[in-house]
C-alpha cells in the first residue's frame, strides 16, 4: 500500500517554512541570520540533508550558507542554469538560479555590469533525479527557491534602504564639518579621510582639473613632496572619468591592465590593486577635477560605492568652492572696510576739533604714539581710524584691542600670541594683535584698565618693537604704531600706583584731548544730520528735517552719552518717526536731563539775579550727570577744577565738603 501520510506531511513542511520565513521578515534580520535560521527548515522540506546558497563576486563562487558534507561546488551546472534561466537537475545536484533585479540607483560603470544584480543559485545534493519522485521533488524546490528568492530580495531591497540612509546621513554630517574649516588643505584632508572611511579603502585624492595647463592636481597626495601629484588629464582611469565624465571603476585581475597608470605607482612604490572615480561639478555644472578612492580593503569596488563617492564629490565641490569663496568675499569685506574708513572724514567744525584735525594730520605723517584721552563716547577710536588712514600705514591693518574687555590671563595671550600647548586651550598656534598689526596701527581702547602686569609687557614691546608669544621663545619683529586711549585721568593713577608712569611717558608722547558733545555748540547738528543721512540710507527713506525746536533741544541737551548716545538718538528717530519733520517729541530726550535744576522752566529776577540762578542750576546739573566727581563736572563745564571751586564761591555755592577739593 501507497503511504497517504507523506502528501500530508510535506504540505505541512511546507506550511512551517512559509511560516517560518515571513516570521524571520518580520524581525528585520539581515541576509546572513535569514539564511542560518531558515536553510535548516528548507532541506527538511525538500527531504534533503546538503546543500546551501552560493552567490558570483568579482567572477568567483562564495558560499553564502552551507549545511551538511562540504563538497566540490558544481560551477559547471551552476553556469548552464543562469545561462538558461531554470532549474537544471544533473550529476546528483539540483540547481535553480536565483538573480536580483540589482539596484536602479546605480549607473553602468566599467568594470560593473549595467545594474549590478546579485548573482546567487540554490542547490541541493540529490539522489532523486531518476526516480518516481522526481517531478514531485523539482515542483518543491522550484517553490522552494521562488518563496527563498524573494526573501531575499526583500531583505536586500531592505538593508540598501537602510544602507543608503546611513550613508547619507553620514555624508551630510562630513559635508557640515567640511564647511566649518577655513584652510584649504584642511578641507581637502577631511574630504579624503571621510571618503577612506566610508568607502571602506586605503586612500582618497581630489584631482582638481587644471584646464589651461591639462594637468590634474591631486591632494592629498601622501608620500609626495608638497602633497600634492600633478598627472595629465588624459592618463588613466582618471582621464577617462574626465573625458566622459561618467564614473569608472578598475578591479584588479578582472578588468583591462593597461587601464591604470602604472607610472604613478612607481613613482610613489605603491600599487593599485582597485579604484573608483567619480567627476566633480561646480555650481554651473562645469567640470572642476575627479574623486578618486583606491585600494578597497575587500574584494573590490562595487558601482554602490561609486554612488557614494559620487554623493561626496558633490558636496565636496561646494566645500571647496566655497571656501575660495568665502576667502574672496572676506579680502573683499575688508578692503571695503579701509576704503570706507578712510574715506569717512573727522566731522567737526568746532575749534577744538579743527585743532585737533590738524594736529592729527602733523602726527599721521610720523611714527609717534598717540595718546588720545576724552569721555565715553567722545569718538576716540574715530579719531584713532583718521589718524590711521592719513597716515602711510593706511593700506595695512587697523587693530583695536579693548583692553577693559580683556582678563589678566587672557591680555597677554591676545596682545602677544601663544604658541600651540602653551595652557590648556592653545589647540594651535595663534598670533597676537602686535603681529597681526605688523606694518599698520594698533589702538588700544581703555588702556587705563589694563593689568599692572599687562602694562609692564606692553612697556618692554613698546621700547624694543619685538613681541614673544606665550609659550615660545623667539623673539618677533613688529612694526607697529600704537595708539591708546583712555578716559580715565592717568595722571592721578600714577600717584595711587594704579598705573605706570614710564608707560605713561611711552604712550604720551603726542596727547590729544577730545571735548565732550555738550562743549563742541553747533558740531551737534553737523553730527546729527550725518547719522540721520546714513541710517536713513540704510532703510532707503527720505531724509526728514530737523525742525527749529528739535535743533534747540539737540543743542540744550547736555549728552553725558556723547557722541554714543547721539548716534543712538538719531538712529530712533530715523525708524521711528515717519514724518517728513523732526519735532522736539520725536527725539524722546530725558526730560529731567533737558529742563533745568528743580524742573523749573522760568527764572525770575532782574538780569542779573537770573543770570546767577543759572550758573547755580547749571552748575548743579553738572555735578549731579557726573555723580558728583568735580574733575568731570569742571570737565563738562569746560573749567579747570580750581577755577570750578573758584566760580562756586563767588556764587555762594557750598563746596568745601566736596572731597575732590584740591589743596589751596
Amino acid at each position: 500500500m501507497k503511504d497517504r501520510t507523506q502528501p500530508r506531511n510535506t504540505e505541512n513542511t511546507e506550511i512551517r517554512l512559509v511560516v517560518e520565513v515571513s516570521k524571520s521578515l518580520k524581525k528585520d534580520i539581515c541576509r546572513t541570520e535569514f539564511l542560518e535560521s531558515i536553510f535548516p527548515e528548507l532541506l527538511q522540506f525538500l527531504g534533503e540533508t546538503t546543500g546551501g546558497l552560493v552567490s558570483q563576486s568579482l567572477g568567483q563562487w562564495n558560499r553564502e550558507i552551507w549545511v551538511g558534507e562540504s563538497v566540490e561546488i558544481p560551477e559547471l551546472l551552476i553556469g548552464e542554469a543562469l545561462d538558461l534561466g531554470s532549474t537544471r537537475i544533473a550529476k546528483g545536484w539540483c540547481v535553480t538560479p536565483l538573480v536580483s533585479e540589482g539596484d536602479a540607483n546605480h549607473p553602468p560603470l566599467a568594470g560593473l555590469s549595467a545594474s549590478a544584480p546579485m548573482v546567487a543559485a540554490l542547490l541541493v545534493q540529490t539522489n532523486k533525479a531518476a526516480s518516481e519522485e522526481a517531478s514531485q521533488s523539482l515542483q518543491r524546490f522550484q517553490r522552494a527557491a521562488e518563496l527563498i528568492g524573494s526573501a531575499l530580495q526583500s531583505i536586500d531591497r531592505r538593508e540598501r534602504r537602510i544602507r543608503r540612509i546611513d550613508q547619507l546621513q553620514a555624508v551630510m554630517d562630513a559635508a557640515a564639518q567640511w564647511q566649518r574649516l577655513e584652510d584649504d588643505v584642511a578641507l581637502l584632508h577631511g574630504i579624503a579621510d571621510t571618503a577612506t572611511e566610508l568607502l571602506n579603502c586605503e586612500r582618497a585624492s581630489i584631482f582638481l582639473w587644471d584646464k589651461r595647463r591639462k594637468k590634474l592636481i591631486g591632494r592629498p597626495a601622501l608620500g609626495v613632496e608638497g602633497g600634492a601629484l600633478e598627472v595629465d588629464d588624459s592618463v588613466g582611469v582618471v582621464g577617462e572619468v574626465l573625458g566622459s565624465r561618467e564614473s569608472k571603476i578598475w578591479n584588479g585581475g578582472s578588468d583591462d591592465e593597461s587601464r591604470v597608470n602604472r607610472k604613478v605607482d612607481q613613482s610613489l612604490e605603491f600599487q593599485t590593486r582597485s579604484l573608483v572615480a567619480v567627476p566633480m561639478q561646480g555650481r554651473r555644472n562645469e567640470l572642476i577635477g575627479v574623486f578618486e578612492a583606491i585600494n578597497h580593503t575587500g574584494l573590490g569596488f562595487e558601482a554602490c560605492d561609486a554612488t557614494v563617492l559620487s554623493d561626496l564629490a558633490t558636496h565636496a565641490a561646494v566645500a571647496i568652492q566655497s571656501l575660495k569663496t568665502r576667502k574672496k568675499l572676506s579680502e573683499t569685506c575688508d578692503r571695503l572696510v579701509e576704503d570706507a574708513a578712510s574715506a569717512s572724514p573727522l566731522i567737526g567744525e568746532h575749534p577744538s576739533i579743527t585743532k585737533i584735525r590738524l594736529s592729527s594730520e602733523k602726527v599721521a605723517r610720523t611714527d609717534l604714539t598717540v595718546l588720545v584721552l576724552g569721555k565715553n563716547g567722545t569718538g576716540k577710536e574715530v579719531l584713532a581710524r583718521h589718524i590711521h588712514f592719513e597716515s602711510g600705514r593706511r593700506n595695512a591693518p587697523f587693530i583695536a584691542v579693548n583692553c577693559a574687555a580683556l582678563v589678566e590671563s587672557l591680555l597677554e595671550s591676545e596682545l602677544f600670541g601663544h604658541e600651540k600647548g602653551a595652557f590648556t586651550d592653545a589647540n594651535q598656534t595663534r598670533a597676537g594683535k602686535f603681529e597681526l598689526a605688523n606694518g599698520g596701527t594698533l589702538f588700544l581702547d581703555e588702556v587705563g584698565d589694563m593689568s599692572p602686569g599687562g602694562q609692564a609687557k606692553l612697556l618692554r614691546v613698546l621700547e624694543e618693537k619685538v613681541v614673544v608669544r606665550v609659550g615660545g621663545s623667539q623673539t618677533i619683529p613688529v612694526d607697529v604704531r600704537v595708539i591708546a586711549a583712555t578716559n580715565q585721568p592717568l595722571e592721578e593713577m600714577i600717584v595711587e600706583k594704579r598705573f605706570r608712569e614710564d608707560l605713561y611717558f611711552r604712550l604720551n608722547v603726542v596727547n590729544l584731548w577730545l571735548p565732550p558733545l555738550a562743549q563742541r555748540g553747533d558740531d551737534i547738528l553737523l553730527l546729527a544730520n550725518h547719522f540721520l543721512e546714513q541710517f536713513c540710507y540704510q532703510i532707503g527713506r527720505t531724509v526728514p528735517v530737523f525742525q527749529r525746536s528739535a535743533r534747540q533741544a539737540l543743542q540744550t541737551h547736555p549728552w553725558p552719552g556723547n557722541i554714543r548716545e547721539l548716534r543712538n538718538t538719531i538712529e530712533r528717530v530715523a525708524y521711528l518717526c515717519s514724518e517728513e519733520q523732526i519735532e522736539t517729541e520725536d527725539l524722546m530726550l530725558t526730560a529731567s536731563l533737558r529742563k533745568p535744576a528743580g524742573g523749573q522752566s522760568f527764572i525770575s529776577g532782574n538780569l542779573n539775579e537770573a543770570t546767577k540762578q543759572f550758573q547755580v542750576e547749571h552748575i548743579d546739573r553738572a555735578i549731579d550727570i557726573c555723580s558728583g566727581n568735580m574733575t568731570d563736572a569742571a570737565e563738562h563745564l569746560g573749567l579747570h577744577r580750581s577755577n570750578l571751586y573758584r566760580k562756586m564761591r563767588q556764587l555762594e555755592m557750598n563746596a568745601a565738603d566736596d572731597a575732590d577739593r584740591p589743596e589751596e
